[in-house]
């Protein structure tokens, strides 16, 4: 077997991470020159497993998803990184394609996508439905994760080309329904908070009109009809998960509503979406994004309008 060390750093954020942490730090011994462990104080197992197989631990509080993995970007001593979730293993046809990228001195590429393959806790790993593309090896000279509080997936940067590697990363991605549920809830609303607020009649479309267009991507897009019947029941959860952080901004809208007495509701956070709000009512129009992609626009905006008149009506029935 081939055991040359690549001169990757891997970082890894952890939170009471015991279920998996072992395996995925197992995964990549002797083939990564070091694994740096970013943890915002687990209280389980985690640091004990990670210290006893030898990776370095920096203790940091949790500054967001997408600042946290730049924080373990920093402490790492190499220019190449691996970004691993506590929950995902290298499996060793992936780790003899890395081996194989330095084979010769730097890899020919400076972002490289992997397939994450979901593994379920009952049954094999779904190589054929549910796989997503992650660039998850990379060279931070190059590209970095974004500082933001919600998301931790960069783009890449223009110009700059992307190598695929073929094996699986392997994503054990829950134990059981229920720690889906439960992840999506507390993802839904971090979303609902860092994203970009949007209109109030679109956050109200998407939430009248979305949910069986977000189960439609699950179940159809990603070939999650492959799974059977636990294909059926993840879709749904993930479709309902997605829906939520509609529902948590449409909540926050109102909250704001509530608290400066403005019609619309949506204050933006930046200039750029102020211009476009400021776009839409001048011609009267709501930009709804996806749900006019899939079902068409002119529906979208003819209900947009019927809301929006409605309640033009209603403020001037208002006694003064």
């Amino acid at each position: 077997m081939d055991e040359r060390v690549v001169p990757v750093s891997c970082y890894i954020r952890t939170l009471n991470e015991e279920r998996k942490i072992g395996a995925v730090i197992a995964s990549v011994r002797g083939l990564v020159d070091e694994v740096v462990v970013v943890d915002s104080g687990s209280t389980d197992a985690t640091l004990a497993i990670a210290e006893a197989m030898g990776a370095r631990i920096i203790g940091q509080a949790w500054l967001g998803n997408g600042r946290q993995k730049r924080f373990g970007e920093d402490h790492c001593r190499n220019d190449f990184l691996l970004d691993l979730d506590a929950d995902e293993v290298v499996s060793p046809e992936l780790a003899t394609e890395i081996r194989a990228l330095f084979a010769h001195g730097s890899p020919p590429r400076s972002v490289y996508e992997l397939r994450l393959v979901t593994v379920p806790p009952v049954g094999k790993p779904w190589h054929d439905c549910g796989v997503r593309g992650r660039h998850k090896l990379y060279d931070r000279r190059v590209v970095r994760q974004p500082d933001h509080k919600a998301w931790d997936q960069f783009k890449v940067p223009a110009g700059v080309k992307v190598g695929r590697l073929a094996s699986p990363l392997l994503h054990y991605a829950f134990g059981d329904l229920s720690h889906v549920v439960s992840k999506l809830n507390r993802v839904s609303t971090v979303r609902a908070e860092e994203t970009w607020k949007r209109s109030r009649v679109e956050v109200a479309l998407r939430v009248l009109f979305a949910l069986p267009l977000y189960f439609l991507k699950h179940y159809v897009q990603r070939g999650l009809f492959r799974a059977g019947i636990y294909g059926v029941s993840l879709a749904a959860i993930h479709a309902y998960g997605r829906w939520l952080r509609d529902a948590k901004m449409y909540e926050q809208i109102l909250a704001h509503t509530e608290e400066d007495g403005s019609l619309d509701g949506c204050a933006p956070l930046d200039a750029r979406l102020q211009a476009r709000n400021d776009n839409e009512a001048r011609h009267g129009r709501v930009v709804v994004g996806p749900l006019a992609a899939v079902i068409g626009a002119e529906p979208i905006h003819e209900a947009a309008d019927a809301l929006l008149n409605g309640r033009a009506r209603s403020k001037a029935r208002r006694p003064h």
